[in-house]
């Protein structure tokens, strides 16, 4: 079994989506800050999940403090990590992950990337000398899926292009209106496995009802 999927009728999902959001509160005992991003319960937002581009200068040190990088009434660009758990509200970061059928991409993440471990050395050699042939925008990173087994150069490039646009329309869509609304949904659970499974390796896909 590669992997198990499951959605419920009626059940809205919010892992994964990007929100227009601002800080409610920032909390400096917790290291972290409360987001509203549209949601009956504020998101929690630690300082781990910080994107260097709200640190002074854009780097994190030891004496940062969530003050340092927030400020209530900010408006940000989050991401939902963990969907609300009992009372407690999502976790939030604001690392972007927008997934394609190839590659991940981190928009705001340059220091992150790689490839999938479930690939094997010859193969990852290849991807490797493939990736470094693609024009990556600067400060952001690249994680290449199991996916990309035995695919050619011109079918990353195709994907990288594909996840860029999503990115460009976030950005312009972060421009138009004011906190908190949703900017980016995630793929339904239909989308995301014809996205991730319908390819040569996946001989069958099980679907347990109409």
């Amino acid at each position: 079994l590669y992997d198990f999927d499951l959605e419920q009728i009626g059940y809205e999902r919010k892992r994964a989506n990007i929100y227009k959001a601002w800080v409610s509160r920032i909390e400096q005992s917790l290291g972290a800050a409360f987001i509203d991003y549209g949601a009956e319960r504020h998101g929690f937002l630690p300082m781990k999940d910080i994107a260097p581009q709200y640190f002074p200068k854009g780097k994190f040190s030891r004496n940062s403090s969530i003050k340092d990088c927030l400020k209530e009434g900010q408006e940000i660009i989050v991401q939902v990590e963990k969907e609300e758990r009992g009372n407690k509200g999502a976790a939030l970061t604001t690392f972007i992950t927008l997934a394609g059928h190839y590659i991940v991409l981190l928009p705001n993440n340059p220091e992150a990337g790689g490839i999938s471990r479930n690939l094997d050395p010859k193969e990852r050699d290849k991807i490797k000398a493939s990736i470094r042939a693609l024009e990556v925008p600067d400060k952001m990173g690249l994680i290449v899926r199991t996916a990309a087994k035995g695919v050619e150069k011109n079918e990353l490039e195709w994907d990288l292009e594909y996840l860029l646009s999503i990115w460009d329309a976030i950005i312009e869509a972060n421009q138009l209106r004011k906190a908190p609304f949703l900017v980016y949904r995630e793929s339904d659970l239909i989308t995301r496995s014809l996205r991730d499974y319908l390819r040569d390796d996946i001989k069958e896909v099980l679907i347990d009802s109409e």
